[in-house]
């Protein structure tokens, strides 16, 4: 009896999982509900202290790595448990990036495309006239530039102004474009902080075979990561005023290009990408041209469709090019729009 019932407890032990394997499943599985916690409610991180909220979004893709080091280190436990939570974080990423791993397609026939390409060419860029001309390969119909400086700008009017015959530069940024310019101005985007003289903002209205383009270029301030967070105050106040301008913008189509220092899922971007299409297609991560982390080089529209956005070979630049295929919505009435 006694042996029996000592074989008994020792079947039973058999088919039990070992503790430490038992609590290894755990860590997983809550590690796994951790991560898609943070892909699917990351609006609910605080941005104080330190706007850790705006950090977090800021590498929000790459949450999917995360997922895929826990998936191996599941299988290298055989931990089931951990599997099987596995898949709350993995429907929570498809949900949130899939579509933009989808290959974009082709343009139908009278569809209303552009070909837009966002470049920032870096101030310290020691081939602008390489640079230009890669940007000319790409074929798109507008072209926008940020740290635009002299004596490059010259480069940058000669090497383009055979295909790009219109051009507007303001400050830093500037736009060049296959059709003809019928309005142009200064963008003011300069947090209250900055100093007179910083420039970085321009508005251009371009007549396409399709109507009316309102183009806005911008460069952002730059966003400092340190000891006490992300510092992104004067991005997020720069950010808020070219908000306005959008919105009160009367061209109905808008397209904005720029180097906004931020990714299209940073909260810090919500006055532009609250009111403004994102691309649907395309990862394209732009910075740092030598290893790329994020898109910070964006693409956004008004009443158009951002399709695909894909990044450029890289030039002497900091920053890979990105091009993106905009296509616009019907005509309605004057084109024009009701704010």
């Amino acid at each position: 009896m006694v042996r029996q019932a000592g074989g008994g407890v020792r079947a039973a032990a058999k088919g039990r999982a070992p503790v430490g394997e038992g609590r290894r499943g755990m860590v997983v599985a809550g590690l796994a509900v951790g991560v898609a916690g943070v892909v699917g409610l990351h609006r609910a991180i605080p941005n104080s202290p330190g706007r850790v909220g705006s950090l977090v979004e800021s590498f929000l893709p790459w949450a999917g790595l995360v997922v895929a080091l826990l998936f191996v280190v599941a299988l290298v436990r055989r931990s089931g448990v951990g599997l099987v939570a596995l898949l709350l974080p993995v429907a929570v990423w498809v949900q949130a990036f899939g579509g933009l791993l989808l290959p974009g397609s082709d343009a139908g026939t009278g569809t209303r495309e552009l070909v837009v390409v966002q470049h920032n060419v870096s101030d310290e860029n020691p081939d602008p006239a390489g640079t230009a001309r890669a940007l000319v390969a790409a074929g798109g119909d507008l072209v926008a530039l940020e740290e635009v400086v002299v004596p490059a700008l010259a480069v940058y009017e000669d090497v383009l102004g055979a295909d790009y015959p219109h051009h507007v530069v303001h400050g830093t940024v500037g736009i060049w474009s296959k059709y003809p310019i019928t309005e142009e101005r200064l963008v003011d985007i300069r947090p209250r902080a900055f100093e007179e003289g910083w420039n970085r903002g321009l508005r251009a209205v371009v007549r396409t075979p399709y109507g009316d383009v309102a183009a806005y270029v911008a460069h952002l301030p730059s966003v400092r990561v340190g000891a006490r967070g992300l510092a992104s105050a004067p991005r997020d106040e720069s950010a808020r005023m070219l908000g306005n301008a959008v919105r009160g913008e009367e061209v109905g189509a808008v397209i904005l290009m720029g180097d906004l220092n931020g990714t299209v899922d940073d909260r810090g971007l919500g006055p532009l990408t609250s009111q403004l299409n994102v691309a649907e297609r395309g990862f394209a991560f732009s910075y740092p041209a030598g290893l790329p982390l994020a898109r910070i080089d964006q693409v956004l529209a008004r009443s158009a469709t951002v399709g695909h956005i894909r990044t450029l070979p890289a030039t002497g630049s900091d920053h890979l090019p990105v091009a993106a295929r905009v296509t616009l919505d019907p005509l309605q009435g004057s084109g024009r729009f009701a704010p």
